[in-house]
């Protein structure tokens, strides 16, 4: 491969193979992947166990090696200064998951219930997210001595391993990792980045895409980003989970202070599927712009502490880098309040008056759900009943003028787009 590609013809080889495993598993719809994330979620908890015995049964009597033992000390300030790192720390472990975050409700909603999506997810992030990242750090730190370096990068560590000990057991150890390795990675780019990409375009384009096309879309592009740079080393890895924060967190805290402060959790899910100026969440031009304002405001004073974590070239002064290192909290928090804010001045009228409306919030929820909710065999006999009642109140709009087209009839493919959604 070229010279700076940070990439070698083997890695890419494997980054190639890898792209075409995963391709089958995206065809798959999502609420019939539950066995399959089961499955690699499994096959993860046991080879990270199955790893850290591993290394710390074979460390020897050198122990620890410095990652852990090392006594640096820290300035008392700045920073570089212990609570600062421990900051940082805190809000990287954050970042590394914030796309999990923002795109969760892609996947509760085929919960059974909604205690069973919170309970799910209050014991799986703490046990992957910390778990794994205590795991690495006691990995690395137990092997570090004996085979002369850090092995941050998993894949390294084991080609390590085979390099120093080419014996047949050696070799299938290595071999049987990686196989757990990439199984369990699978599950988390089907579902991370595959569906959740194609989720987010066919809601923008209902009309022309689904789930499954806007998946192999979102693969087809993937090389772009040039993702094998993302590990290149741990310091890279880490820069990268963080920045995660920087650009994600502020649209998760509009999504909150959007559905429990500015719509008190009312929402008309009928307007919701509506896509013209008939929708009492068009706002202007289907585009509400106090939305990208409030996303500007948290990201803009964190880019270029994000810049300069990425190339340490750049220079900037400290409370620049200290902001930075409470991205996800500066993010979440600021682009809310202003989003808040905006809805206070610039109210919404219609808005407004369906979230003040004699309702109670779970009094709508429940209707919605009794309207809504219903199996996937009983699915397509209540949305015909919608868009046959919504194409009868169209008739009822335009007695007395030409019908309209263009826009209504892509309204109406929007429906049954968005409705059917094809999962």
């Amino acid at each position: 491969m070229p010279t700076g590609s940070h990439l070698t013809t083997a890695r890419f080889m494997s980054y190639v193979i890898f792209f075409v495993i995963s391709l089958p598993f995206i065809s798959i719809r999502p609420h019939r992947l539950q066995w399959f994330l089961n499955s690699t979620s499994l096959v993860a908890l046991v080879f990270y166990i199955a790893l850290l015995i591993w290394a710390l049964s074979t460390m020897g009597p050198s122990g620890f090696g410095s990652t852990i033992t090392e006594d640096k000390p820290n300035p008392p300030s700045g920073p570089n200064s212990t609570a600062w790192v421990m900051v940082s720390g805190i809000v990287a472990t954050v970042g590394s998951i914030a796309a999990g975050i923002l795109n969760q409700n892609d996947y509760t909603r085929l919960a059974r219930s909604s205690r069973d999506a919170k309970w799910g997810q209050i014991i799986a992030y703490p046990v992957y997210s910390i778990g794994t990242s205590i795991v690495g750090i006691l990995v690395v730190a137990a092997t570090q001595d004996r085979l002369g370096t850090e092995h941050w990068y998993l894949p390294g560590l084991l080609a390590h391993l085979v390099r120093k000990d080419p014996t047949p057991a050696a070799r299938a150890g290595v071999f049987f990792s990686g196989l757990a390795l990439t199984f369990s990675q699978l599950g988390s780019n089907v579902l991370g980045n595959a569906l959740a990409g194609g989720i987010d375009l066919a809601a923008v384009f209902p009309r022309y895409l689904n789930i499954r096309r806007g998946a192999y879309i979102t693969a087809i592009l993937s090389p772009i980003v040039n993702p094998w740079r993302m590990v290149d080393t741990a310091t890279v890895f880490i820069s990268v989970m963080s920045g995660y924060g920087v650009f994600l967190a502020p649209m998760t805290g509009m999504m909150v202070a959007s559905y429990y402060v500015v719509h008190r959790q009312k929402l008309d899910v009928d307007d919701l599927f509506r896509g013209n100026s008939s929708s009492k969440y068009w706002y202007s031009r289907g585009i509400n712009w106090r939305a990208p304002i409030s996303w500007a405001i948290g990201v803009g004073p964190c880019v270029p502490g994000f810049v300069t974590s990425v190339n340490s070239s750049v220079i900037v002064p400290d409370s620049i880098r200290e902001l930075y290192m409470t991205n996800y909290l500066y993010g979440f928090f600021s682009s809310a309040l202003v989003f808040v804010a905006l809805h206070a001045i610039f109210p919404v009228r219609v808005v407004d008056e369906f979230v003040k409306n004699e309702l109670s919030a779970a009094e709508l929820q429940q209707y919605y759900s009794d309207r809504w909710d219903v199996s996937l065999a009983e699915s397509e006999r209540i949305v015909a009943n919608f868009i046959q009642e919504e194409d009868k109140n169209e008739e009822r709009r335009t007695v007395g003028r030409e019908t309209e087209t263009g826009p209504e009839a892509e309204t109406k493919e929007m429906r049954r787009r968005v409705a059917y959604a094809d999962v």
